[in-house]
């Protein structure tokens, strides 16, 4: 964690940081290592096993404990303490040519993560055409394994 399990109180708490990380989060990263010992793919960067499992279906297991180790890493990157609000700069720029405005940009996000049946994530990403969308994936599917035609 890049932060103290309290730090992101009282928007998450302590508890839920503990149990969504200590636990939920530290069984993919688990699993994955057992997973992959003594196979090809360790040594290897989460993001090159996600690339090289994502369309496997031996590999469906390794796929989604990497995977899913991925994205909660990321989304713990993703947040800080004190955080929050609108960005500023060029992201507010990209925000506001893909979407109009960051409010757009927020109610889309927030109806994609709330209409994401079951598991799964909500992303901002960048097409082809470099223009920001949200998108949404089930379980541990992440938009880096789609690669660039996401």
């Amino acid at each position: 964690m890049p932060y103290p399990e309290d730090a992101l109180a009282p928007v998450i708490s302590s508890t839920t940081i503990g149990f969504h990380y200590g636990k939920h989060h530290r069984a993919y990263v688990d699993n994955l290592n057992k997973a992959i010992e003594g196979t090809d793919l360790a040594g290897k960067s989460l993001e090159d096993i996600v690339k090289a499992t994502a369309a496997d279906p031996a590999r469906v297991g390794v796929f989604n404990n990497a995977a899913q180790d991925w994205n909660h890493t990321f989304y713990w990157s993703s947040m800080r303490p004190n955080g929050g609000g609108a960005p500023a700069g060029r992201m507010a720029d990209h925000l506001k040519d893909s979407f109009g405005d960051y409010a757009k940009f927020r109610q889309e996000f927030a109806a994609a993560a709330a209409t994401q049946f079951g598991s799964g994530w909500a992303w901002l990403v960048q097409d082809q055409d470099r223009k920001l969308k949200v998108s949404k994936t089930a379980n541990a599917d992440t938009p880096m394994a789609r690669g660039p035609a996401f």
